[in-house]
C-alpha cells in the first residue's frame, strides 16, 4: 500500500510538472492582451469559483477554522501570493523557455531550506543527482551568455525570486498536509489569492479610473482560453497536486519535478511561440533528465 502511495505521488508530480511547464506560455499569451493584476486577479476568481461550488455541494468538506489560519495565511502568501506576483512579472521580461529554465533552481533552494527547518536528509546519490540537474541550467546560462540571445537581468531575478517563494511554500505545506487535507489547503490558497489579487487590480482600476478596462480582456477569446488554463489547471490543478505530492514524499523530491517542467516550457517556447533555442539548451535538457531520473531514484 505505501509502494502505490509513493508511486501515485510521483505520476501526480509528473503530471504537475506538465502543467507548469505549459503555464509560461499561457501567461505569456494572456500578457499580451491585460495586464500582468489583472492577468492573476482574472485567473483566482475562476479558481476560487471552480473551488467553491463543490465546497457548497459538501463534496468537499472544510474542517479548517478561523483560529487555523494564522497557520496556512504564509502557505497562501508564497504560493499563490508572492510567487504568481514574481512571476507574471518577470516574465514581462524574459523569455517563456528562460523563465522555465530557471525554474530548475528550485531544487537547490527547496533542499537547503527543506534541510534546516525540516531536517530532512538525502543521500550522496540524490545530492548529486540534483546538483547534475542544475548543473544543466547552469551550462546553459553559461552558454546562452556567450551566444547573441539578449538575457534580461531582471527577468531573471524575478522568476528566480518567485522560484525561492514556491521553495519555501513546499517546506511549510510538507507539514500542514498532515494535518488537513490536499483539498482544504487548495481551497484556501484559492480564496486568499482571490481577495488579494482582486483587492489590489480593483483598487488600481479606481485611482486610475480605468474600471472598464478591467472587463475588457474578457472580450478576446485569446485571453478566455489562457485564463481558463491558468485557473483551472495551473492555479487550482497544481496547487492540489502539490499539496498532495507533499504529503506523500519529501519536500525535496517534489522540487526537482520542477525540471521536467523546464523542458516542457522549452518545447511549448518554441512551437508556439517560436522562440529560438541552441544546441546547448539540449544538452542541459538531458542532464537535467538525468538529475530528476537520478533523485527519483
Amino acid at each position: 500500500m505505501q509502494t502505490k502511495s509513493v508511486f501515485s505521488a510521483y505520476i501526480a508530480a509528473i503530471v504537475y510538472s506538465i502543467i507548469i511547464g505549459f503555464s509560461f506560455l499561457f501567461v505569456k499569451l494572456a500578457l499580451q492582451i491585460s495586464t500582468p493584476l489583472d492577468v492573476i486577479a482574472h485567473r483566482f476568481t475562476i479558481s476560487f469559483v471552480v473551488m467553491l461550488i463543490p465546497v457548497i455541494y459538501g463534496w468537499i468538506p472544510v474542517r479548517i477554522k478561523w483560529t487555523d489560519l494564522k497557520r496556512i495565511i504564509p502557505l497562501a502568501l508564497f504560493y499563490p501570493a508572492i510567487f504568481f506576483v514574481l512571476q507574471v512579472f518577470g516574465l514581462q521580461y524574459t523569455s517563456s523557455s528562460e523563465a522555465g529554465i530557471i525554474q530548475a533552481t528550485v531544487p537547490i533552494f527547496t533542499l537547503l531550506i527543506a534541510s534546516l527547518f525540516l531536517k530532512e536528509r538525502s543521500s550522496g546519490w540524490q545530492k548529486a543527482s540534483l546538483f547534475l540537474s542544475v548543473a544543466g541550467v547552469i551550462f546553459i546560462f553559461v552558454m546562452k551568455g556567450s551566444s547573441s540571445v539578449h538575457f534580461s537581468g531582471m527577468g531573471t531575478l524575478l522568476i528566480m525570486l518567485s522560484c525561492l517563494s514556491f521553495s519555501a511554500y513546499s517546506v511549510l505545506a510538507r507539514s500542514l498536509t498532515k494535518i488537513w487535507g490536499p483539498l482544504e489547503l487548495t481551497f484556501i490558497m484559492m480564496l486568499l489569492g482571490f481577495v488579494c489579487f482582486n483587492v489590489l487590480s480593483l483598487s488600481q482600476h479606481l485611482s486610475n479610473g480605468t474600471i472598464s478596462a478591467f472587463f475588457t480582456p474578457w472580450a478576446d477569446m485569446r485571453f478566455l482560453l489562457a485564463t481558463l488554463y491558468l485557473s483551472i489547471l495551473s492555479s487550482v490543478g497544481t496547487a492540489f497536486l502539490s499539496n498532495y505530492v507533499l504529503s506523500k514524499i519529501e519536500a525535496t523530491k517534489m522540487s526537482v519535478f520542477n525540471n521536467l517542467s523546464t523542458l516542457v516550457s522549452m518545447l511549448a517556447g518554441v512551437i508556439f511561440l517560436h522562440e529560438e533555442l541552441g544546441y546547448y539548451h539540449y544538452v542541459g535538457a538531458v542532464m537535467i533528465v538525468a538529475g530528476v531520473i537520478g533523485t527519483s531514484f
